[in-house]
């Protein structure tokens, strides 16, 4: 028989080496669940249900803009803080301002909401937030949103764009690069 030096088991490295994965996984599970205790979860909504029932009214307002045959253009102007909307259709009368909600996709803390006051023949006229590059989701619409368009704005490429509810696959858009 041969006398073996035998080391204890937390000096050999094999055991440590073996338990590095779990462990390393159990500290991250740790650092995760505390990460969704304290974040916020800002697209979460509280009362899903009513904004869920809320759709059907949202859709009615799309249905009255057709029906209307209203479509939209928007142009920002050339130093980019005053925005011109020309609203056409078979409206009458004209609303005597308009209501153009310009809303991130992720993050509701950067939406805007622009009042554009009447400037004649169907032209309205307001204060062109900054905003960040990217894509923007908009929605025009009366004081009393009985109606609204919508369309996708990028940002900062997009100068004038079109809504049209008609035509939703064809919201046109003029590039200025």
């Amino acid at each position: 028989m041969h006398a073996t030096d035998k080391q204890p088991w937390y000096r050999e490295p094999w055991p440590w080496l073996l338990m590095i994965l779990p462990l390393t996984a159990v500290v991250a599970g740790f650092i995760t669940a505390w990460y969704a205790v304290v974040s916020n979860d800002g697209l979460v909504a509280d009362d899903y249900y009513k904004e869920g029932m809320a759709i059907n009214q949202t859709l009615h307002r799309d249905t009255a803009a057709i029906a209307l045959d209203l479509g939209a253009t928007l142009h920002t102007s050339a130093d980019a803080h005053t925005l011109h909307v020309t609203l056409a259709g078979k409206l009458s009368p004209l609303p005597n301002m308009l209501r153009l909600s310009i809303l991130h996709p992720t993050q509701p803390g950067h939406d805007h909401v622009i009042t554009l006051n009447t400037a004649g023949d169907g032209s309205y006229i307001g204060a062109m937030p900054s905003l960040g590059n990217g894509r923007w989701r908009l929605i025009l619409e009366p004081p009393q949103r009985e109606w609204r368009l919508t369309g996708v704005w990028w940002q900062p490429h997009t100068k004038t764009l079109t809504l049209d509810n008609r035509h939703p696959a064809k919201i046109q858009t003029n590039n200025l690069n």
